[in-house]
């Protein structure tokens, strides 16, 4: 009887700790599940983005449009001037001169009469208010005298907006030099431009160390 007793004793204590042990096991699973992510953080991004987003109205910067060193120049005749153009560039024909565009590099040729030579004085309070007016984002950078074979020339540097784009509206910064050369009552204006930021030195001076009268 005791054995019996004793056996049954042993068998209530492991039940005991069994039941024990289960619902241990239950109240560790049985905690609140963790709450969902808020979906405010995303709004708040996406707000932002908004407010921060680009004005479709300021104009792109592009690629950098470095004329290789590999480019082959052609010499173009003007009205009593001859001066170099890149070769293979697109022509279009002015009422006084031509424009040799590649994308975003173009060469611009213009000749008229004039009773003397441009200076920097000259061109500060005369041609700067013109280009000022022209309404294409003008920066002005500086004017300067510079020296070529063809002759001394005023050099005016600035930063422009090109034309909008035919296809997609848009419209990018631009680096500018301008050059008026005199000789014998003609000047012969020579403007190089390219999208900010392009290395051009060495084939605008290509270009302008070539104008011969």
């Amino acid at each position: 009887m005791r054995r019996f007793t004793r056996r049954r004793a042993v068998l209530l204590a492991g039940l005991v700790t069994l039941l024990v042990l289960a619902s241990s096991c239950s109240g560790g699973s049985s905690g609140k599940a963790a709450p969902k992510p808020s979906s405010a953080g995303g709004s708040v991004a996406s707000s932002t983005t908004a407010a921060n987003g680009v004005n479709p109205n300021t104009p792109e910067t592009a690629v950098a449009g470095d004329i290789p060193d590999t480019q082959v120049y052609v010499p173009y005749a003007g009205a009593g001037y001859t001066i170099k153009v890149p070769q293979g560039w697109a022509r279009t024909d002015t009422a006084t001169g031509a424009i040799f565009s590649e994308h975003f590099n173009t060469e611009r040729l213009d000749s008229t009469a004039a009773a003397s030579a441009p200076t920097v004085a000259s061109v500060r309070s005369s041609t700067v208010p013109q280009l000022q007016g022209a309404g294409n984002g003008f920066v002005l950078k500086d004017v300067t005298a510079v020296t070529r074979p063809g002759g001394t020339a005023v050099l005016t540097t600035y930063q422009a907006t090109s034309a909008p784009d035919p296809v997609t509206s848009k419209s990018v910064a631009l680096d500018v030099e301008r050059y008026d050369f005199w000789k014998n009552g003609t000047t012969v204006t020579v403007t190089l431009s390219a999208a900010k930021g392009s290395d051009n030195v060495d084939p605008w001076k290509t270009i302008t160390t070539s104008l011969a009268w």
